[in-house]
């Protein structure tokens, strides 16, 4: 009497990118970093901090159930007033383009009517689900309120209220996205992070540390460039240069004695210690690159015309 091989059935694998839009300085950063569990967009308290499309991949198992989620922070949506916005929001239709889920991060102040993200999203055929952040700002009358008010403008998928700061109901928005991924086999290695290479993630640090400590125009008239990286045993070589479109805006960015510009560098070097694991020696350089952000030709150099 032959007897059979009984056969196993293998939990199906999910996998899909999932976007995240929003206006500027609406916590889509704050809200990638957790849901990732890693620090990969830079934050601050300052709009259009994040110019580029970031991803970050999550691998585990949700409900006994495999996946795969891959994160992409984008610029905040904004009308362009440089070439440089023109590219941002390339890479926000390019999220869109081939997003499985989107995830749309608002805030309790913002309106539905003539909101300037609706009719991207209207485009969309990906499921949409409102993440409807700072709601520790409110309270429950208005965050019901809220809630109703973007069902009856979209009629997303799902309308999630978070406090990305605090951490609330992040569990029940990760929920909501999982189960709402296609059945497909993962895109990315197992232990890869990011789309990003280390350059990258170095230039950011440099980058953020510039938006936390100038005002006005120099953070937005800033971009980091990294011209050497070194990675040796038990340290990392890293040279940097910071481009600034007028005279004027070097020298504030220098400040006196250089003072403006050591302590940027003892920042980011702390960061880029923590970040990387290892000793880092990091120089850098400021140089005059005029009207960087109007020219196609030094936008392709800084990686804006990828999607």
């Amino acid at each position: 009497m032959s007897e059979t091989t009984p056969e196993i059935t293998l939990p199906a694998f999910r996998a899909g990118f999932v976007s995240i839009i929003g206006r500027p300085n609406v916590g889509k950063s704050t809200l990638m970093n957790i849901l990732v569990g890693e620090k990969l967009s830079i934050i601050t308290s300052k709009a259009q901090t994040t110019r580029h499309r970031i991803m970050g991949i999550l691998n585990g198992t949700h409900e006994g159930t495999p996946f795969q989620l891959i994160y992409s922070d984008t610029p905040g949506v904004v009308t362009p007033a440089y070439k440089l916005h023109d590219s941002m929001m390339t890479f926000v239709k390019g999220s869109l383009e081939d997003a499985d889920v989107v995830l749309f991060v608002t805030e309790i102040g913002e309106k539905s009517a003539e909101h300037d993200v609706v009719p991207l999203l209207k485009r969309t055929d990906s499921p949409i689900v409102v993440v409807l952040n700072k709601i520790d700002l409110s309270d429950q009358a208005t965050v019901d309120a809220k809630m109703e008010e973007w069902q009856q403008a979209l009629q997303p998928a799902a309308i999630i209220p978070i406090s990305a700061l605090h951490n609330a109901n992040v569990e029940t928005l990760f929920h909501t996205v999982v189960t709402r991924l296609p059945e497909h086999p993962p895109y990315f290695a197992e232990d890869e992070l990011t789309d990003k290479p280390e350059r990258f993630f170095a230039s950011e640090i440099i980058r953020e540390k510039i938006f936390l400590n100038y005002r006005q125009e120099i953070p937005y008239s800033s971009e980091v460039v990294v011209t050497e990286f070194k990675e040796k045993e038990d340290i990392i070589v890293i040279r940097a240069e910071i481009m600034v479109e007028r005279k004027s805006q070097r020298g504030i960015l220098i400040g006196d004695k250089g003072s403006m510009m050591k302590k940027v560098g003892i920042q980011a070097r702390q960061d880029l210690e923590a970040f990387f694991g290892k000793k880092v020696f990091l120089e850098t350089f400021v140089k005059v690159e005029p009207n960087w952000r109007s020219k196609d030709d030094k936008l392709r150099q800084f990686g804006y015309n990828e999607k």
